[in-house]
């Protein structure tokens, strides 16, 4: 077997049990977000999927401040009777036209970068989706869960981008994520709907 196809095979397998603990809410996702994130780091590069290996680059720092934020919370939710701090909550209204603005002008700053780099593979998709995990990310880390919206959107599209570049192993893991969103979803929106009987 192709030493590459061996690592993707693995990253993505690695990538299943990373959405099993977002899934369901477990800190765990956090650790294995940052081995899986070195595992993609070399497999986009490979593919040249510049923009995608910035991203999981990128994730190797949001994983590990997403790890410190949930730590830090749980904490504070041991050590307080104010149960709320550590709870999945909705993003706030004043919070979506930033985050529009924070996305276009990251879509446009990748895309710009991405035309000037020899062999980009895709450089439009794969900024949109670079630029829109972003910001899934980061809705991720304060838990909230209109996250899950942004990655069935960036889901769905990766899909398409892997296919047409062969990345099938990944194409299927992205697939099977953009399905899994429609269901974290619900499953996040039942532990919300839990926490306010507590």
């Amino acid at each position: 077997m192709d030493l590459d196809l061996l690592i993707e095979i693995i990253g993505a397998t690695i990538g299943l049990t990373y959405f099993c603990l977002e899934y369901k809410a477990h800190i765990a996702l956090w650790y294995v977000g940052i081995l899986m994130s070195l595992f993609y780091i070399y497999i986009f590069l490979s593919a040249h999927f510049y923009a995608d290996f910035a991203i999981y680059a990128y994730y190797l720092f949001a994983n590990t401040y997403g790890l410190i934020v949930w730590l830090r919370k749980e904490k504070t939710t041991q050590v307080s009777d104010n149960q709320n701090k550590n709870r999945i909550t909705h993003w706030k209204v004043r919070q979506i036209p930033i985050l529009g603005v924070l996305f276009g002008l990251c879509w446009a700053l990748i895309w710009f970068v991405l035309t000037h780099l020899p062999s980009s593979a895709s450089p439009i998709g794969d900024s949109f989706t670079t630029a829109l995990s972003i910001i899934a990310m980061w809705l991720m880390a304060q838990k909230q869960i209109e996250h899950w919206f942004l990655w069935f959107v960036v889901n769905v599209v990766s899909t398409i981008l892997y296919v047409t570049k062969g990345l099938y192993p990944t194409a299927i893991l992205t697939l099977v994520y953009s399905v899994g969103s429609v269901l974290g979803y619900y499953h996040w929106k039942k532990k919300m709907l839990q926490q306010e009987d507590e």
